[in-house]
């Protein structure tokens, strides 16, 4: 089967031809005056030139040139035509180049979600940063304990927290480091209620959860020098599914808590909160950065993704070992 090019797309010689081939080959007609030298011009046989016109103007069941043996005109319908397909044109071919350079240089809205806690230690400095880099990217981050579908959301990328490797799936995964929670009570709190020496200890104490689908409601695993050991505990006095809230309710003495690294490690500083039993973490979680294809990624998610990669690894192993300082301290 013979085949025409029209732009770098090949079309079948005798099948019936895109309808932007069609007006693109009416524009060329209309420029060049004849079907041989828009055939010239296009790389195309001139018989299909005139095939495009002919179907058009089926199509559109009226006629858009004057044909003569020595030269060709537009009617009036022709005119208004030829008017409607340049300014249509003009729109696609802006529409491509765009899309094309959203391959090439970072620009438009960057939608990101993370959990409030990662969130706001790790993801908004390093919005702030990308930013610096790519000034033609606004971003638009949302920050919820709710994990929502990233398609359905309609999020270019998602900060995902895990106790285990994310399912192979339609998503793209990166790993970002590992995150803790450490156990912390204000020292009023231990001042009257005494320091918790062992894993078993903490059976005689408040303990407050840390709400989240990651961690039971009853229950700490935490890893430590025998290993891992459990403390089981009744059901707790105050339940809060923000770890900066959290931190409040320690502050003031309630009881002995969970919290990720970044937010104890402000507490700890300015001894607000102390560390208890040191040389124990609560089971590991994973970071991870998801975007939803690897193929043709705009290249806005393309260079958050690297900058995510850069960034955020070296902000956790500064603080993990800003914690391993605070508890060879302690």
């Amino acid at each position: 089967m013979a085949r025409t090019c029209v732009r770098g797309r090949a079309i079948p010689g005798k099948l019936a031809m895109d309808k932007l081939d069609m007006m693109r080959i009416f524009v060329r007609i209309a420029e060049e005056g004849s079907f041989t030298g828009a055939a010239l011009r296009l790389n195309i046989q001139t018989a299909n030139a005139s095939r495009a016109v002919t179907q058009l103007e089926s199509q559109l069941r009226t006629r858009l040139l004057h044909r003569s043996t020595r030269r060709l005109a537009l009617t009036e319908a022709g005119q208004r035509y030829l008017e409607r397909c340049e300014r249509i044109l003009a729109y696609v071919d802006e529409a491509e180049a765009e899309a094309a350079n959203a391959q090439v240089n970072p620009s438009g809205r960057l939608r990101v979600h993370a959990s409030p806690s990662f969130g706001q230690a790790y993801v908004v400095p390093a919005l702030v940063r990308y930013r610096e880099r790519y000034p033609a990217v606004s971003v638009e981050l949302t920050l919820s304990q709710h994990t929502p579908d990233i398609i359905e959301a309609g999020y270019d990328v998602m900060i995902q927290l895990s106790t285990t490797e994310l399912p192979d799936s339609r998503l793209v995964s990166h790993r970002l480091g590992d995150v803790h929670n450490v156990l912390c009570a204000a020292p009023a709190y231990l001042d009257a209620h005494g320091v918790p020496r062992t894993v078993q200890d903490l059976e005689a104490h408040t303990c407050l959860q840390f709400v989240t689908s990651f961690f039971p409601r009853d229950r700490w695993h935490l890893n430590g020098p025998s290993g891992r050991e459990t403390v089981e505990f009744p059901r707790s006095p105050v339940e809060i599914n923000l770890p900066d809230a959290l931190s409040v309710a320690l502050r003031e003495g309630v009881g002995i808590g969970a919290l990720p690294m970044s937010t104890a490690l402000a507490m700890l500083g300015s001894g607000a909160l102390v560390r208890v039993l040191p040389e124990y973490r609560l089971q590991r979680l994973t970071a991870y950065a998801v975007h939803a294809s690897r193929k043709y990624l705009d290249a806005k998610i393309k260079t958050f993704m690297d900058y995510l990669r850069e960034a955020v690894p070296k902000a956790l192993a500064a603080d993990a070992e800003a914690l391993s300082r605070a508890a060879s301290q302690a």
